[in-house]
């Protein structure tokens, strides 16, 4: 496999006195794998690095050193910079998400089956929105993210798989890091 450029979105790290991780020792844990170019976002667990394997196989690794070397068991989830070009991109919300602190991508760990999607009723959970396409489901919380019912919690419970949310904004920012 030839070297691209990744984002590792780490769930749960900093928000608590629990899962504290110093970004210069994660960069350093990052880079110890075999990553070269690391670079973090904020202190919310946020990656970029280039790697010559696949996105799943180096979140694996990721969670895997984390736990090992850190003590710290977080769920990893990664993109391409393609997948992250892809879901800029596609940004189906952007035309009522004009805040984009109150925008969120939901990363899923997989697809996941549509029937519980299918049976959501949008009107119900108004005047927030969401979309799914993929392995993600956007959504906007236009009355603020601290008391949105369409969280990453939400998801996980409905769809029977592992996520973690960005807002719009490092969305944008770790698209650009994955650019260089």
């Amino acid at each position: 496999m030839s070297t691209s450029r990744q984002v590792a979105l780490l769930r749960g790290i900093n928000v608590g006195k629990n899962k504290q991780v110093p970004m210069a020792p994660l960069r350093e844990l990052i880079e110890s794998l075999g990553f070269e170019d690391v670079k973090t976002h904020l202190r919310s667990g946020n990656v970029a690095y280039t790697a010559n394997t696949t996105p799943a196989a180096a979140a694996k690794k990721i969670e895997a050193a984390l736990e090992k070397e850190m003590g710290v068991k977080a769920a990893v989830l990664t993109r391409s910079h393609d997948d992250l070009a892809a879901i800029v991109k596609s940004d189906p919300l952007g035309d009522v998400a004009k805040n984009p602190s109150l925008y969120l991508v939901t990363f899923l760990s997989e697809k996941p089956k549509t029937g519980p999607l299918k049976n959501l009723d949008p009107d119900e959970f108004a005047p927030e929105a969401f979309k799914h396409e993929g392995r993600e489901i956007y959504t906007w919380s236009p009355d603020g993210v601290r008391n949105a019912k369409l969280t990453y919690q939400y998801w996980e419970k409905l769809l029977g798989v592992t996520a973690t949310a960005r807002n719009w904004r490092t969305v944008t920012k770790l698209l650009d890091m994955t650019s260089t």
